[in-house]
């Protein structure tokens, strides 16, 4: 492989995952990964360019910023691209009128959203309501429309808590696939339209850019997919089997994310 100097060369701008990288998540709000708050801070005093992007979908974005804020990071709601509000300007500019299948937490970003009448279905990661009779009526609201519409707030196999590995929405909107014999359009990671929004946002160029996730597919080879270049960090949902993955080969795999930047500090916009 070459060496950290080739690979993070002319690097101007960072993508940061949230969950599994600057922390873990739990029901009482989880704790920072160590050394993540101050690595946050030192990319933030540098010249690079910083975007936190997430596939979190069980809070609105101002609540996600309020927990970080409150675990020590440097951020506000303009810093971070979420699926949620994404989705939410979706279905204003096509007039869509979903049935959501989300966590409580995360309605508020639908307050403008018309309900009634659906025409298609949201689904994000719905924890504890994805239970057998919100998933089937899901599945009703969709088979019951002539082209039915199921819009997924990313597709994620799993993430991880502090008490172990949780199912994502990815698994539940597979089934809704299956059943209905449609496919789902994904707003999150890794689809290419979130992470150009991202790149967008922050002013700069794919070739310009790296991700740092711990999800080798939907981070990593998302990210890859559109041109950037991506770190996986060995937190998080990280496993060891990541690193031989068939398909996806990170750019570089690193203990975590203060190791990520002491490398971009050191070597990046070169």
């Amino acid at each position: 492989m070459a060496s950290w100097g080739e690979r993070l060369a002319g690097v101007r701008g960072v993508l940061l995952d949230i969950s599994g990288v600057l922390y873990d998540g739990s029901e009482d709000g989880g704790v920072p990964i160590p050394g993540s708050v101050e690595a946050v801070a030192r990319l933030k005093q540098s010249q690079l360019k910083v975007r936190f992007c997430t596939n979190e979908s069980q809070k609105s974005r101002g609540d996600l910023v309020l927990l970080l804020r409150r675990h020590g990071f440097d951020i506000s709601e303009s810093d971070v691209t979420a699926p949620a509000p994404a989705a939410s300007l979706i279905l204003k500019e096509r007039g869509l009128r979903p049935h959501l299948l989300v966590q409580d937490g995360v309605l508020s970003e639908f307050d403008q959203i018309d309900t009634s009448n659906p025409n298609c279905v949201v689904i994000a990661d719905a924890g504890e309501s994805f239970s057998y009779q919100n998933m089937n009526k899901a599945f009703r609201v969709l088979m019951e429309l002539e082209s039915p519409v199921l819009i997924s707030l990313g597709k994620g196999r799993y993430y991880k808590e502090n008490s172990g590995l949780m199912l994502d929405v990815g698994a539940y909107m597979k089934a809704l696939e299956y059943a209905c014999g449609i496919e789902a359009e994904v707003v999150g990671k890794p689809s290419p339209e979130y992470f150009q929004s991202a790149l967008k946002e922050m002013g700069v160029e794919a070739h310009e850019a790296i991700m740092i996730g711990d999800d080798i597919v939907g981070d990593v080879g998302g990210a890859q997919r559109c041109g950037m270049r991506a770190l996986q960090v060995r937190t998080g949902k990280f496993r060891p089997s990541d690193e031989r993955h068939p398909d996806v080969k990170a750019d570089g795999y690193v203990d975590n994310l203060a190791e990520a930047v002491d490398l971009l500090l050191q070597h990046a916009d070169k």
